[in-house]
């Protein structure tokens, strides 16, 4: 008996360790897809409690972030547009879905088809694109965006982003 009480308060500590985390676990409940969108429309998204649907991170910005809807009324959720594109590849209903964005210059959700996007911002996941409801210099359409992320010529790689960076610089110093 004597030897089997450690053994059995290591059993207990970890009872309650699971027990712990497991109600963690049910309280908070990340949500990374929706059902019932069938005006697909956009959904808003509460920080903290979203969760990307490509990459798994929690969202913890609104800047980036981007929602795709199914035919059927799915909608996921995603912190980056370049993971939104990787996901949306996978997937058979890709030219079907609703795609929203949200706009950086007027700071709402707007159709990410019809979007303008730059490639040298600072995003989650280091894609770069940012999307803006009015056009801007250098900006570019959703395929391009699309292409480009497919190809990797994204921030992510160190060459673009090196090239991408330079071009802002002088850009920058222009204005």
């Amino acid at each position: 008996m004597k030897s089997l009480r450690p053994l059995l308060i290591i059993i207990g500590i970890v009872a309650i360790i699971i027990t712990i985390f497991l109600t963690l676990a049910k309280k908070q409940q990340m949500i990374t897809m929706i059902k019932g969108n069938i005006d697909k429309k956009p959904i808003e998204i509460t920080l903290h409690k979203y969760q990307d649907s490509q990459c798994g991170m929690v969202i913890d910005t609104i800047k980036y972030a981007s929602e795709v809807v199914s035919p059927n009324g799915k909608t996921w959720f995603f912190h980056d547009h370049g993971g939104m594109i990787k996901w949306l590849e996978e997937r058979e209903f890709r030219d079907k879905a609703t795609i929203w964005v949200r706009s950086i210059d007027t700071n709402r959700w707007i159709d990410g088809r019809m979007a303008h996007y730059t490639r040298d911002e600072d995003t989650p996941m280091h894609y770069g694109f940012g999307a803006y409801e009015k056009k801007r210099e250098k900006s570019i359409s959703f395929e391009e965006m699309r292409l480009l992320t497919l190809r990797g010529e994204t921030m992510e790689n160190p060459i673009i982003r090196k090239q991408l960076l330079k071009e802002k610089k002088e850009l920058d110093g222009k204005h």
